[in-house]
């Protein structure tokens, strides 16, 4: 369950569980800033890069947790999730290729 939106009194969800349901026929890319694995990865993407979730963990909680889960207890990015399935430091192409369908 996400937090409550005030404003709109609708629930909202995190960037991490957008991303997660975005991954589940999709691919999400948990980063951040100053990785050059990530830059490497956000080069080779560039032209699909709006096809993809995109989340900080230094920015989200969950995020960074989740990816520290997948990375028994690193927080090594950037962890890719492509149709529900992590990968860590994926080779940019098959993230390329997961983000062409």
């Amino acid at each position: 369950m996400g937090l409550l939106d005030l404003a709109a009194g609708h629930p909202t969800s995190t960037p991490h569980e957008q991303a997660l349901a975005h991954a589940a026929n999709g691919v999400a890319i948990y980063w951040r800033p100053g990785c050059p694995f990530t830059a490497r990865l956000r080069l080779a993407v560039r032209s699909r890069r709006d096809r993809a979730r995109w989340v900080n963990i230094w920015e989200d909680d969950a995020g960074r947790a989740f990816v520290a889960g997948i990375n028994h207890g690193n927080e090594t990015v950037p962890t890719v999730v492509i149709d529900g399935i992590p990968h860590t430091n994926p080779d940019p192409s098959v993230v390329k290729a997961a983000l062409s369908r």
